[in-house]
């Protein structure tokens, strides 16, 4: 029997007995913790997937330490430009033991899903009822403001005329004589 659960903002499958670590947890060291957010359950081929989490199910585990993960080194460097930077991190962890794996409550009913939609079906109408006052409002709202004041209008620009051909020095030669 295996099951995958949330765990710290993380899944991870677990089975009974299975140590792993997690990022730190709340809690002191010996003292039991219980995990609600199960996402799937495997219970000797039969599978149950919750939707996103089967409801009643939990995971029961043991802190078993708390310590610190080996120094991860981060260098970053750009060649020709003299930038180097070296940075360390050390994540917290805690070391905890999986000690159950309860299937109580099993998948969502399918009643109790549809009868929330109709509740929403019923209250759409309410609300494009609304929407479409605050449209009247916003139609009516501009015409009770004044017109903006004209603006001068722009002046036309007018064509020039192209401007006389330059004659070069050997045109005015050939012409003289």
């Amino acid at each position: 029997m295996y099951a995958i659960v949330e765990i710290a903002g993380q899944q991870f499958k677990v089975e009974k007995d299975q140590q792993l670590f997690v990022h730190r947890l709340e809690g002191k060291e010996g003292s039991k913790v219980s995990f609600d957010n199960v996402l799937l359950i495997d219970n000797k081929g039969k599978v149950n997937v919750g939707a996103p989490a089967i409801t009643g199910a939990n995971v029961s585990a043991k802190i078993l330490e708390h310590l610190k993960d080996d120094k991860v080194i981060v260098f970053k460097k750009k060649r020709r430009k003299g930038y180097k930077v070296k940075n360390g991190h050390r994540q917290y962890l805690t070391k905890i033991q999986i000690e159950g794996i309860s299937e109580k409550g099993g998948a969502k009913p399918a009643a109790k899903k549809a009868a929330p939609k109709a509740e929403a079906k019923e209250k759409a109408p309410k609300a494009a009822a609304k929407t479409t006052a605050k449209k009247e409002t916003a139609t009516k709202a501009p015409a009770t403001k004044k017109p903006a004041a004209k603006k001068p209008a722009a002046k036309k620009a007018t064509a020039k005329k192209p401007a006389a051909k330059k004659t070069t020095k050997k045109a005015d030669d050939s012409a003289k004589k």
